[in-house]
């Protein structure tokens, strides 16, 4: 609020495609997808029909008690995509709320199995999964959690196997597996559940790491009986190339012991149209609240759960998806690195990673100042484009729309805002950080 008083929002009337309009009619190259949701393209004409249908249909009944067709036909086709490994969904609102709800249910799945002891969490150094309560318990960004610390129940933090020196990688991802082994060596009894990004910690600056990870981090979950939680909140839909990022570290036959526990997903799943999330979770956790005692169901609830409209909306985004998006996701992917080309190639960035449709670089640290976020960001909107860097890391994660004349654009605004922002931050250029 106090940075608006110096550099208002920016005011949108409308988008279409991978743009944005503002008030003024000038155009904004969306290349963070509106914070990762926007997967088609604003106003995509499908998802649109598939929620004015449902609109004038069924907005909305409550599911205690209750179902309908979008909810049903939504987590039959996620469960499809898994093999029916993670035949049940559960739905939220939110990318925060699903966290919180697997959390509780690996908990709750614990204590109904007579494991009381088991009451901690781990989760990877530099995470991220939600701001609520418990979604802060495992989340190690400083900025969103530390005013709250005294209301959080830690998790126990365990390195990250993510290293952005591509050469150091390997032993990087050695290092974090054996600490992961020694934690639950000794303290498995007290664990219900790892939590981790697949593939790509998102908010603590796009830091990426092998699937290898993972395949080693389930072998261990569950050689210890831990829980294995996937939070595909930003990593899924198709943002690494393939529908979940957990996809790329399975065998050619996989089985229900080479996958998670839990998935969530959220952001991407309705095309950037309306809020929901789902937690997708195994049998035997959906067995363990079989029962007629109360206290022993799974108790989570709002009163937009499995909202007819978000369901259709997620329903049409799988269809625009399965109808040739998935299968140009490698053509997608090779866009992107064209448009990064020039912006890889500078002498004051490194670090260059990319992981299919997600690609990030960092400016060198005797180029980039405390502001140089929000120089960055506001250079962007002097060229048409709508970025926002995480600390001096510039990431673009732009819907799967891009084409040669895109990328040609997304590449001279890229350059161009970066020159700006680091060659005179004085003109016209905030030195307020972005919100």
């Amino acid at each position: 609020m106090q940075l608006a008083q110096r550099q208002p929002p920016l005011a949108i009337s409308r988008g279409q495609g991978a743009w944005l309009y503002g008030e003024d009619d000038k155009a904004y190259f969306d290349a963070i997808s509106s914070w990762w949701v926007n997967l088609l393209g604003h106003a995509h004409p499908g998802i649109a029909q598939g929620i004015t249908a449902q609109l004038q249909r069924l907005p909305h009944v409550m599911l205690a008690g209750c179902t309908h067709e979008p909810a049903v036909a939504l987590a039959e086709r996620l469960s499809v995509r898994t093999g029916g490994h993670l035949g049940h969904a559960f739905y939220g609102s939110d990318g925060a709320s699903a966290v919180e709800v697997a959390l509780k249910m690996s908990f709750h799945y614990w204590r109904n199995l007579g494991q009381s002891k088991k009451r901690r969490f781990l989760c990877l150094a530099g995470s991220y999964h939600g701001e609520t309560l418990g979604a802060l318990g495992v989340t190690d960004v400083a900025i969103f959690r530390s005013t709250y610390s005294d209301l959080i129940t830690a998790a126990l933090l365990i390195p990250s196997p993510a290293h952005a020196d591509v050469r150091e990688q390997e032993a990087q991802m050695q290092a974090a597996l054996e600490a992961l082994e020694q934690v639950l060596q000794t303290q498995a009894d007290e664990i219900c559940a790892l939590i981790l990004e697949p593939l790509v910690q998102a908010a603590s600056g796009m830091n990426m790491y092998p699937p290898g990870y993972l395949r080693r981090a389930r072998q261990l979950c569950t050689q210890y009986g831990v829980h294995l939680i996937a939070d595909e909140i930003a990593v899924g839909c198709g943002r690494t190339g393939r529908f979940f990022a957990w996809e790329h570290s399975l065998p050619s036959n996989p089985q229900a012991a080479d996958w998670p526990d839990f998935i969530t997903l959220s952001k991407g799943i309705t095309g950037g149209t309306l809020p929901l999330s789902i937690v997708l979770c195994q049998h035997p956790i959906y067995q363990a609240f079989l029962s007629e005692d109360i206290a022993r169901g799974f108790l989570h609830s709002h009163s937009y759960t499995g909202n007819p409209l978000a369901c259709a909306a997620a329903l049409a985004t799988l269809d625009a998806l399965e109808d040739g998006v998935l299968a140009a996701l490698p053509q997608q992917a090779d866009f992107l690195a064209a448009a990064m080309q020039t912006l890889r190639e500078d002498s004051r960035t490194e670090n260059y990673r990319q992981i299919g449709c997600i690609a990030a670089c960092d400016v060198k640290a005797e180029y980039a100042s405390s502001a140089f976020s929000a120089q960055m960001h506001l250079a962007g909107r002097e060229h048409g484009l709508l970025i926002r860097p995480i600390g001096r890391s510039i990431y673009v994660m732009p819907p799967f729309v891009l084409d040669a004349p895109l990328v040609a654009f997304l590449q001279q605004a890229l350059q161009q805002s970066l020159d700006l922002a680091l060659g005179n931050p004085q003109a016209g250029i905030s030195k307020t950080v972005a919100i």
